[in-house]
């Protein structure tokens, strides 16, 4: 289909993060260590995704669970900044990380708040809105778990694209997400077998699995036994938070656009170095975010 005529929905977290770059990561045992630099700004996998998704010309709205909280007030200008259409949930309070990372993009999150559970009323207007989509992109949540099982109990609505993050093939939460998606999406920092992890993922019914490899680009298995690869492109790597986000949002406009498996997995590549050249998960948050400049 056109691009421009192409409705897409995703449902997840949106958080106000604190970024904390270190020149390692802390070990185990007492100590002081001091931080090379921080920044304040927007976070979440959800958030990244529709990002890159009006990035790219796709008409898309985030539905999200938010605070009436300043956390949830600084979300919501940062997402309107760059244009992106919010349905906004309400949450007795804002999804709230510290993320201690090292320019090698290793990371530990600190949730320092989650929102409350969703109403039953709110999970109904989702679910609603993911029906009346081309994609319904369901990210790993309370919420979306409750869609999701739903799903699997014969609910209708739009096919699912998720994202596993670093699944490792067995974790319980994941197994709805799996089951009940049409596309599924994964990197390989808990499997040394990628392949035979997307395999297992479409024996329980996806028709296409894509895992990202990092430095070593991404791949993709079709249930149809089709496999395709792409190298990363390369970049000048200012910050890895939201790469994978922005790689999904440009496989899926490319998708959408009706390229082949290789020409999604290629122009997932490109939109990666978008968030990989910035400091943010995508540029235009910038101009919402409250900083204080990574050095």
């Amino acid at each position: 289909m056109p691009l421009a005529d192409a409705r897409v929905a995703v449902c997840g977290p949106a958080s106000w993060n604190h970024l904390v770059l270190l020149d390692r990561l802390p070990e185990p045992v007492p100590h002081m260590q001091f931080a090379l630099g921080d920044l304040h700004t927007l976070g979440g996998t959800s958030a990244g995704k529709v990002l890159h998704l009006a990035d790219r010309g796709v008409d898309v709205t985030l539905h999200v669970l938010l605070g009436s909280d300043d956390d949830g007030r600084r979300v919501s200008a940062s997402l309107d900044a760059a244009g992106v259409r919010v349905e906004a949930h309400p949450s007795e309070r804002t999804e709230r990380h510290t993320n201690l990372m090292t320019a090698a993009g290793e990371r530990v999150s600190l949730y320092l708040a989650t929102p409350s559970t969703a109403s039953a009323d709110a999970v109904g207007r989702i679910e609603t809105a993911l029906a009346d989509v081309d994609i319904a992109v369901v990210d790993l949540s309370e919420v979306g778990a409750t869609i999701v099982r739903r799903r699997l109990a014969g609910a209708e609505g739009a096919p699912i694209w998720t994202d596993l993050h670093d699944y490792d093939g067995a974790a319980e939460f994941h197994e709805p997400f799996v089951r009940a998606a049409d596309v599924v999406f994964m990197n390989d920092d808990a499997t040394d077998d990628p392949w035979s992890l997307m395999q297992s993922c479409l024996d329980r019914g996806p028709r296409l699995a894509v895992c990202t490899l990092g430095a070593r680009g991404a791949i993709a298995l079709a249930a149809s036994g089709e496999r395709a690869s792409v190298d990363v492109v390369p970049v000048d790597v200012v910050d890895t938070n939201g790469a994978g986000d922005a790689f999904f949002a440009g496989f899926l406009a490319a998708s959408l656009s009706g390229e082949d498996v290789s020409g999604c997995l290629a122009a997932g590549a490109r939109q990666a170095v978008v968030a990989l050249s910035s400091e943010h998960l995508h540029p235009a948050v910038a101009a919402g975010a409250v900083t204080s400049a990574l050095r």
